[in-house]
């Protein structure tokens, strides 16, 4: 079975979850598009959704789901996005997308973060997967000489601008021995939007798409 096909099985997978009548936060990615095709099928008892991102928000209104302005709540009940990379304490990698910094606002707000992804993303140690920087652009020299200071590889991705108007690095080879101390040690950093580690704010429930079926970590316990 192909990785779609296991990213397809998650995101069906996540409807189990949504109650009627209420606003889904959405993530973004590839999974996510799956999702929002099976978001698609209960549209009519969902209220509607927040978006992370100018895709998602795209995608939700081609397939008739009302898209609400996030600054207009100030909590939500559930949002659903997927992880480049996710370890077995629920932390992750995300910003292969470059809506980093809209994916963590809508996870600080909701009570409830799951998490749907194939199999191939769980891992042992964070750090494979390039870890997402989102930085205002004039501290572009200065955060990526703070990267190498703290034993990562810095570049530039080329070519993307952000839908908050900055740009990203990612730093390859960092090694990511406490998720948490690493993700505040960056966001300290001048000129740095936000970090694409979601270590403080995990997920609560992570939907593994894998060739038997669903397995499912809850507070860490797998089902």
């Amino acid at each position: 079975m192909n990785l779609d096909k296991l990213k397809k099985k998650a995101a069906w997978a996540a409807l189990d979850y949504i109650r009627p009548g209420a606003i889904i936060g959405v993530g973004t990615g590839t999974t996510i598009f799956y999702f929002i095709q099976a978001l698609s099928t209960i549209k009519s008892i969902i209220h509607g959704a927040v978006s992370s991102s100018n895709t998602s928000t795209f995608l939700l209104k081609k397939q008739g789901i009302q898209v609400f302005n996030l600054k207009n709540f100030s909590s939500l009940t559930i949002y659903i996005d997927s992880a480049d990379e996710i370890n077995h304490q629920m932390q992750m990698i995300k910003g292969g997308g470059a809506a980093l910094t809209r994916e963590k606002i809508i996870a600080a707000m909701a009570k409830q973060f799951i998490c749907i992804v194939d199999k191939s993303k769980i891992v042992d140690a964070l750090g494979k997967f390039p870890l997402p920087i989102e930085i205002i652009p004039m501290a572009l020299s200065y955060v990526s000489k703070e990267i190498i200071k703290i034993g990562g590889e810095p570049k530039h991705r080329k070519n993307i601008i952000t839908d908050n108007g900055n740009i990203i690095i990612d730093a390859y080879n960092l090694c990511i021995k406490d998720p948490i101390l690493m993700e505040k040690k960056i966001n300290s950093l001048p000129g740095v939007v936000t970090v694409g580690l979601f270590a403080s704010r995990r997920a609560d429930i992570v939907l593994i798409g894998t060739k038997k079926g669903i397995r499912t970590i809850k507070q860490n316990k797998i089902i």
